[in-house]
């Protein structure tokens, strides 16, 4: 597997882009924003987008969607819980000084539990609600990848106050993560560095009150 991870936008959101090592196909996780910094990587290395999936429709993660999807022709796959967000995103920003950002109506939905096969990768779509209502990661089984999106950061875990968060629905999901995944599953996050599924609950502050 191969990875770029570029860092977008005012509150330094992680767009992800992964491909098949020898393959000039990949998928785009999360454009947050600067859409001519996510094409110039894609074109760099050669690669034509087969995908853009999203974890969740919080601006940060969605600002240079409809850009990236007009310029590379990558339908849009979508949390269903949150289409509405996507179709019309600045009616729901919650926060002045950010945008305006352009909609888009997604192309694909997922609820979780779906099995995508894209860009050589077998990919399992994970619900995992708390940080907002409808939020989803990616599991990359087979290269020992997750994408979680705004659930679990290195020593942190997504915020829940905001619309649709739940504290307790949070540490469910990933409670349920701990315990479906491997310990040595890499964690690809929406912000800050990158972990291990062990290193979390070893360490992290916010997992103690997980059951051991």
């Amino acid at each position: 597997m191969e990875g770029r991870c570029l860092t977008v936008g005012p509150v330094q959101e992680n767009c992800w882009i992964v491909w098949q090592e020898g393959s000039k196909r990949a998928v785009v996780i999360d454009p947050g924003e600067e859409a001519p910094r996510i094409l110039a990587t894609l074109s760099e290395h050669g690669l034509t987008a087969e995908a853009i999936l999203l974890t969740h429709t919080h601006f940060d993660h969605v600002g240079a969607v409809a850009d990236v999807a007009r310029a590379t022709g990558a339908p849009v796959t979508c949390p269903e819980l949150e289409v509405e967000v996507l179709a019309d995103i600045n009616r729901f920003m919650r926060f002045p000084g950010f945008g305006p950002f352009e909609s888009y109506d997604a192309d694909e939905t997922v609820v979780g539990g779906e099995r995508l096969d894209l860009a050589g990768f077998g990919i399992d779509v994970l619900f995992v609600p708390g940080h907002s209502p409808g939020h989803v990661a990616y599991s990359f089984a087979d290269e020992g990848v997750l994408i979680s999106g705004d659930v679990l950061f290195e020593g942190s875990i997504g915020r829940t106050d905001l619309p649709g968060g739940d504290h307790q629905t949070l540490l469910a999901s990933i409670a349920m993560l701990l315990d479906r995944l491997p310990g040595d599953t890499q964690v690809l996050p929406g912000h800050m560095g990158t972990t291990t599924l062990s290193r979390e609950r070893a360490t992290n502050p916010f997992l103690q009150e997980l059951p051991a």
